[in-house]
């Protein structure tokens, strides 16, 4: 029996989604991941921010909300780095976008506090802050202050993961 092109075309195809399968079950030998979707008791925190740049509290407003939507209690971000100077009255054309952002968060109960000192240091006074913040004498007191009344302190050096998949694969992303 003679092949045609056609039909050794097909059988490679099938052999080759067969053997890609099995090396697909090599590589990957744990199975598939678990899922425990349970619910977060109460947990007030405390969002720790020292940022070296402004542009950091776009990740910020994301790592919030997604934190928010599962876990009940009080949000305090205290305030004591270079970022500060995006929350400055002069300032907020540049970073209109993200303040507008933060300051929406204040609806749903989130406080936003400065530590006096690196206000002072970055050459600010209070009157030149955004109406939404609290100014406080000292970030790092702040935080140890909440975290004696039992709020549990977070890191919140939050890196986003959007499209991170890609990152090893770019070749896989979607077009936009």
């Amino acid at each position: 029996m003679k092949t045609t092109p056609l039909v050794a075309g097909l059988f490679a195809l099938g052999f080759l989604s067969i053997h890609g399968t099995a090396m697909a079950d090599d590589m990957t030998p744990f199975g598939d991941a678990k899922v425990d979707m349970h619910k977060y008791p109460k947990i007030n925190r405390v969002y720790d921010v020292n940022y070296d740049d402004p542009k950091k509290l776009n990740a910020l407003v994301g790592f919030i909300k997604n934190v928010n939507n599962v876990v009940p209690g009080k949000a305090v971000v205290v305030l004591h780095g270079t970022e500060i100077r995006a929350f400055a009255k002069e300032n907020y054309e540049k970073y209109q976008g993200v303040i507008d952002q933060l300051a929406d968060l204040t609806k749903s109960g989130v406080e936003f506090r400065m530590c006096n000192n690196a206000m002072h240091a970055a050459g600010f006074e209070a009157k030149d802050m955004d109406g939404f913040i609290t100014v406080i004498p000292a970030g790092f007191a702040e935080v140890v202050s909440l975290q004696q009344k039992g709020y549990k302190v977070i890191d919140a050096s939050a890196t986003p993961v959007k499209d991170s998949r890609y990152l090893d694969h770019p070749e896989k992303k979607p077009k936009s």
